[in-house]
C-alpha cells in the first residue's frame, strides 16, 4: 500500500545547496525508498524564474516518489500543511558588513518565516534551520512560532560533525563508518568544540575509545579542533563558494536520522534548545550530543565527563550564542 505523501519545504530553493539537497529528497535517500514527496521550494521574487528552472530539472529527472512540486516566493504558500522545513535562504555576509548587520538582516528573515509556520504549518513540523548564524536564526524562528514545540526546532551541526569524523578516520586510517559518536557542542562558527574524548573506533572488529587508540592528546586539541572549526572557510577559500554537496549530505543526514532515530549506542549532534545539561543555560540553541527515538523525539546524552579543557571550550562557544541571542533581541 502506497504511503500517504509528506510535504517538505526548501527554502532557497534556488540556491546551491538546495541543488544538491533536492535529488537526495526526491530520490528517497533521506525519508526512505518507499516514501513519496510533495516538494515546497521557496525564495525572494527575484529568484523565481531560477526557482521555475529546478522545477523543470525536477520534472525532468521522472522520479516516481515525487508527487508534486510548489514554487513560490510566499512564505504562507509555501509553508501550508508542510511536515518538515528545511530552512536553506539566509542573507549573506557581504563584504564589509558588521556581524551585527548580518544578525539584522536575518532577523527580519527567520521573524517572518516563525510566524509564518506558526499560522499555516502542521503543529508536528520538523524544522532543520541552515542559513547562517544558524543556531541563533533558529532560535529567533522558534520563538515567533510559539504554537509549535521549541522541540521542532533544530539547527544544522551535523556537517562539523562528519567534517570531524573524516578528519579522524583519516588520522587513524580507517573507515568513517568506524568513527563513531564524535560531539560537536555549541555554535556553528569559530567557537565550535569538536569533542573526540567520548568517540569511539572500531579496531579489529573490537569498538576502543578513539583517543586511546590515537594517544595523540596534542593533536586533538590543537590542530583538530582548529581544522574544524575553520573548514567551512578553508573551503570558501578554495572553491570561491560556500559548502554545499557537503552541506546538502549533511541536512539529508540529519533530517535522516530525526525520521527514523538513532541507532542503538550512538548519538548525533544537533542544535537543539538548551535544558540546562552540562551547565548551559536555557534560552540558547545549543548544540549537543543527541539519542533519537521512533517517536522522533530527540534527548540530549546525560553524562558525559567534562574537564577543564572541555569546560571552557564550552563556555566559550555558550557565550558566543549569548552575544548573538542578545543582539538578536535587541533588534
Amino acid at each position: 500500500m502506497t504511503k500517504p505523501a509528506i510535504k517538505v519545504c526548501i527554502t532557497g530553493g534556488a540556491g546551491q545547496i538546495a541543488y544538491s539537497l533536492l535529488l537526495e529528497v526526491a530520490s528517497g535517500k533521506v525519508f526512505g525508498a518507499d516514501q513519496p514527496v510533495v516538494l515546497h521550494l521557496l525564495d525572494i521574487e527575484p529568484c523565481v524564474p531560477k526557482l521555475q528552472g529546478v522545477v523543470m530539472e525536477l520534472e525532468d529527472l521522472a522520479l516516481s516518489l515525487v508527487q508534486g512540486v510548489v514554487a513560490t516566493s510566499d512564505p504562507l504558500i509555501a509553508f501550508k500543511d508542510i511536515d518538515v522545513a528545511l530552512l536553506l535562504g539566509a542573507f549573506p555576509r557581504l563584504k564589509g558588513m558588521e556581524r551585527k548587520d548580518l544578525l539584522a538582516k536575518n532577523n527580519a528573515i527567520f521573524i517572518e518565516q516563525g510566524g509564518a509556520l506558526d499560522k499555516v504549518a502542521k503543529k508536528t513540523v520538523k524544522v532543520v534551520v541552515v542559513g547562517n548564524p544558524c543556531n541563533t536564526n533558529a532560535l529567533t524562528c522558534m520563538k515567533n512560532a510559539p504554537s509549535i514545540s521549541p522541540a521542532n526546532f533544530s539547527c544544522l551541526t551535523r556537517l562539523d560533525q562528519n567534517r570531524a569524523k573524516a578528519k579522524l578516520a583519516s588520522k587513524l586510517g580507517v573507515s568513517v563508518a568506524e568513527i563513531r559518536n564524535v560531539i560537536i557542542w555549541g555554535n556553528h562558527s569559530g567557537t565550535q568544540f569538536p569533542d573526540a574524548r567520548h568517540a569511539t573506533v572500531v579496531v579489529s572488529g573490537e569498538e576502543k575509545n578513539l583517543t586511546e587508540v590515537l594517544s595523540d592528546d596534542a593533536w586533538v586539541k590543537s590542530e583538530f579542533i582548529e581544522t574544524i572549526q575553520q573548514r567551512g572557510a578553508a573551503v570558501i577559500k578554495a572553491r570561491g563558494l560556500s559548502s554545499a554537496m557537503s552541506a546538502a549530505k549533511a541536512i539529508g543526514d540529519h533530517i535522516h536520522d530525526w525520521w527514523f532515530g538513532t541507532a542503538e549506542g550512538q548519538w548525533t549532534s544537533m542544535g537543539v534548545v538548551s535544558d540546562g545539561s552540562y551547565n548551559i543555560p536555557e534560552g540558547v540553541i545549543y548544540s549537543f550530543p543527541v539519542t533519537i527515538g521512533s517517536d522522533r523525539s530527540w534527548k540530549i546524552v546525560q553524562g558525559l565527563a567534562q574537564d577543564d579543557f572541555a569546560t571552557e571550550k564550552m563556555k566559550a562557544t555558550y557565550n558566543e550564542l549569548l552575544d548573538e541571542a542578545t543582539a538578536a533581541a535587541s533588534l
